[in-house]
């Protein structure tokens, strides 16, 4: 695995998570219920701290003296490597759940496989952060189950929310050149071993949720490859805004 390669396959790990918690941010003091409120905004926590140990390694392994506050703040839109996924907007409740469910189901399995990682760092990194990553799989499967086996409007909300996003749950598990090198290195998993696992958990869940698993199999893709949606650079507007409108800023 060439240097470009590692620093690439450790953005994915830490743009993921970076999005995905500014994503669940915006639902701070806009929880359907505080108790609500007070969970999303503590998993939103959890994804900055686990892209901060990310991205702060891929500075390291960049080796261009760049810090994780420069590599989340001072990037463009094609320069990150998250998952298309992660950045669709919240919309409802609904589709903040089923979006959550997808990515958790995908990289809970992703984070076990790689506390066996070749890569000390990855390896620690991972292991810190499983407990963690369990606790938000098992956050987002309890409530696709109370939500799509409640009412008959919260099923018909999470079933909409579910055949919206479903063309986005495949990206994780589509073997590309990064992954098939960080494999060969024995730094991150064969995601072709993963796909089951992810699989069956998302459709044990569904089942139970009494949801139907949408039928377009066509997938879209090109997250990992910094082709993204419009919605990402809207996201990383509010992100950003402090660090470019002041450059250099220190607290």
């Amino acid at each position: 695995m060439t240097q470009a390669q590692h620093f690439e396959y450790l953005l994915r790990l830490g743009d993921n998570a970076l999005v995905l918690g500014q994503r669940l941010g915006e639902w701070c003091g806009h929880g359907p219920v505080l108790e609500q409120d007070i969970a999303i905004t503590n998993i939103a926590l959890d994804l900055v701290g686990q892209a901060r140990s990310w991205l702060s390694y891929a500075g390291e392994v960049e080796g261009k003296g760049r810090d994780e506050d420069a590599i989340a703040m001072l990037r463009d839109v094609g320069d990150f490597r998250n998952l298309l996924l992660v950045e669709q907007p919240n919309e409802d409740w609904a589709y903040t759940i089923v979006r959550q469910f997808l990515f958790d189901s995908f990289n809970y399995y992703l984070h076990d496989a790689l506390r066996s990682s070749g890569d000390e760092r990855v390896r620690a990194i991972a292991e810190k952060s499983l407990k963690e990553v369990t606790y938000h799989l098992r956050y987002s499967s309890e409530w696709m189950i109370r939500l799509g086996d409640g009412t008959e409007e919260s099923r018909a909300k999470m079933q909409a929310a579910l055949d919206d996003l479903w063309m986005y749950g495949g990206e994780c598990l589509v073997v590309d050149e990064i992954d098939k090198a960080a494999a060969e290195a024995g730094i991150g998993p064969d995601l072709n071993l993963l796909a089951p696992m992810v699989q069956t958990r998302r459709a044990s869940i569904l089942e139970e949720a009494t949801l139907s698993v949408p039928s377009n199999s066509w997938m879209q893709g090109g997250g990992k490859r910094g082709i993204h949606s419009e919605y990402l650079g809207h996201l990383l507007t509010e992100l950003q805004w402090m660090q470019r409108a002041y450059p250099g800023m220190e607290w």
